[in-house]
């Protein structure tokens, strides 16, 4: 348990209380942004613990995850804070400068503030810090929540594999019937973030995990057993609802438990189950339908959701803010005192928050509401996510393309044509295993004069070239797909360039919102999924009738130069992203802060340099010492 001193503006002085008993500070007037399931780690911020890709630099120097001589309670920290002002429990930035100067001229002048009842981790070896654990333990945690993502993500295009003998068993006549599936599935992706990803501020992560798959499961029975196909139909939003969980909130678990460079790398490996799961899904179920039945393609997803379910009941809880409440609780119930708070805990006399209470449902309708205010008034949003959502709803047209040009244009067996999107697979995985290079380039850009840092563009470095194979790759599919006289390995082929951009638009594309918008990305990061599935879900239904009226090569053709037209947008903002940036409000005043805070940060530093160097003087040092404990 460490303690920190206290500013000087100590609650009854400059402070105000709210009405539940939280103590304000100056609010800065942004957009709050998501609550997420990865929200308010344990450390001081500078890059938000969003769901986001792999990230390159290290954390700066002076970024620590378990100690900090940031003040206590009831001060909000340098990021964010849980405030319920006026009834509306929501997140808002908090202009701490001031508590951090405060801290400063604390350690610097000696003062003796400490509040020895705020719970924070027992040292920096804590083996209760989820960062902390052993190699093997988070390697199981890595392999169970990316398997699972995989198999949510495969059920989406496994499904059509057995369209043919849906169609046969139900009398449907239709093919566009049979995508309304996939369709379906996609909203339910689309939808459940935004309900399922501020859960885990209220109950952890593994509660969540637990009875979200647990759901999953049992909806997936009805669509082994369905006597109609609006059974199916049902089920199938409901599973994705629910199994979107694995999207929103395995991320947050692997920044929970890994740091520095083996997070970068856990999120290589896990982007490597989620993006290649579309990919999988006809590969396995063109076989699957054609040994066992349509049937089966469901039982084998059932059957793997239950054993991973039953296998990630013993996976322990890893998010720092329910940790250290837990461990505020214990000490409060063993030693009588109800002074033991930890930094996440709420004010003692404000209300607790539950599922289906007044603040429950404010919460939840604006975390609902503010990625689509921002995806209609930022314009990095809007433009990146419309170039996004095209880009990953081609990759869902090609599941109605692919079928059309090997199943019925070349006359080829379902398991066989399967095989097809080999080439897509080939170059996603491409794609993640060239991360370091990726890396590379992006360390390669000049730093920003104006911010010593590279700037957010220097992410869209890489997505230049991917932008670019993207409509010569679909071109190359359109004109070789059909006749059947042309060899099938150059269809294949071309699959590679595009699995590889595709990918890479997403892993980059994620990373440049993150960089822009910092605190406020999993707000940015919302409405980009839920365009993408949005988009990937609506474009499947009218690819079929598309390819059959206009023929496999005008069709393909037409895709081509829809990506082509929206080419220009990356290099748009790489190279005019700064001014873009500079014309946003919200972004404009998040920078200033940024920078204010980093500034008294690199203070405090310093000043931690001196004491050690120096002794502190007039009993400095020993504060330091008490501090860091």
């Amino acid at each position: 348990m460490a303690s920190r001193p206290p500013t000087s503006n100590s609650p009854g002085q400059n402070s105000a209380k709210n009405s539940h008993g939280i103590y304000n500070n100056t609010v800065i007037q942004l957009p709050p942004p998501l609550r997420t399931s990865s929200d308010f780690q344990p450390s001081l911020p500078e890059t938000p613990e969003s769901s986001t890709p792999p990230i390159c630099e290290k954390p700066a120097p002076y970024r620590t995850s378990s100690s900090s001589i940031l003040p206590a309670t009831p001060e909000p920290s340098v990021a964010s804070a849980t405030l319920v002002d006026g009834g509306d429990l929501e997140r808002q930035n908090i202009n701490s400068t001031t508590s951090l100067e405060s801290a400063v001229f604390d350690l610097a002048d000696g003062h003796e503030h400490h509040d020895k009842f705020e719970v924070t981790w027992d040292g920096l070896d804590d083996p209760q810090n989820p960062q902390n654990w052993g190699i093997a333990r988070k390697g199981a945690l890595l392999v169970t929540v990316a398997v699972q993502t995989l198999i949510v993500i495969l059920y989406s295009t496994s499904f059509l594999s057995g369209s043919r003998g849906m169609m046969e068993d139900f009398g449907i006549e239709k093919k566009m019937t049979m995508t309304l599936g996939m369709t379906i599935y996609l909203f339910g992706l689309a939808c459940g973030p935004l309900v399922l990803a501020p859960m885990s501020e209220i109950y952890g992560r593994r509660p969540v995990y637990n009875t979200t798959l647990g759901l999953f499961t049992i909806l997936i029975l009805p669509a082994c057993l369905a006597r109609n196909y609006q059974t199916i139909l049902a089920v199938r939003f409901l599973a994705a609802f629910v199994g979107s969980v694995t999207i929103c909130n395995a991320p947050g678990s692997l920044g929970d438990i890994f740091d520095g460079d083996m997070r970068s790398l856990s999120f290589s490996l896990y982007a490597l189950a989620a993006m290649n799961g579309p990919v999988l899904g006809p590969l396995m179920g063109g076989f699957v339908f054609q040994r066992l039945g349509w049937r089966w393609l469901a039982w084998i997803v059932f059957i793997a959701s239950a054993l991973l379910w039953l296998i990630g009941l013993f996976n322990r809880e890893t998010y720092a803010p329910i940790l250290l409440r837990r461990k505020a609780s214990h000490l409060r119930k063993t030693t009588g005192d109800p002074r033991y708070r930890s930094r996440f805990c709420p004010a003692p006399d404000a209300p607790r928050m539950t599922t289906g209470s007044p603040a429950f449902w404010r919460m939840l309708g604006s975390n609902i509401a503010r990625p689509i205010i921002m995806g209609v008034t930022e314009p990095i949003c809007v433009f990146w996510e419309l170039y996004v959502a095209v880009i990953y709803g081609i990759l869902y047209l090609c599941f109605v393309g692919y079928p059309i040009i090997f199943l019925e244009v070349r006359g080829w067996q379902p398991g066989i044509a399967g095989l097809a999107f080999l080439g897509i697979g080939v170059g996603t995985i491409t794609a993640v295993v060239s991360d370091p290079l990726s890396c590379k380039i992006y360390n390669m850009h000049k730093p920003d004069p104006e911010t010593g840092r590279r700037p957010p563009e220097a992410r869209i470095a890489v997505l230049l070239f991917a932008s670019a194979i993207i409509p010569l790759s679909l071109f190359w599919f359109a004109w070789t797909g059909s006749p059947r006289t042309i060899h099938y390995i150059w269809p294949i082929l071309a699959g590679i360039p595009y699995g590889l951009g595709n990918t890479l638009i997403f892993l980059q594309g994620n990373n440049y919102l993150v960089e822009c918008y910092d605190r406020y990305a999993a707000s940015a990061l919302a409405g980009n999924s839920v365009a993408r599935s949005l988009l990937g879900g609506i474009l499947p239904l009218v690819g079929g009738q598309m390819y059959y009226k206009l023929g496999p090569n005008w069709a393909g053709t037409l895709v081509a130069c829809l990506a082509l037209v929206l080419m220009p947008i990356p290099w748009c903002f790489y190279r005019w992203g700064k001014e873009i940036r500079k014309r946003s409000p919200m972004l404009r005043r998040l920078q200033e802060e940024k920078m204010r805070d980093e500034e008294v940060l690199r203070e405090v530093d310093e000043r931690r340099r001196r004491m050690r160097v120096g002794g502190g003087g007039g009993g400095g040092g020993g504060t330091l010492e008490k501090v860091e404990a």
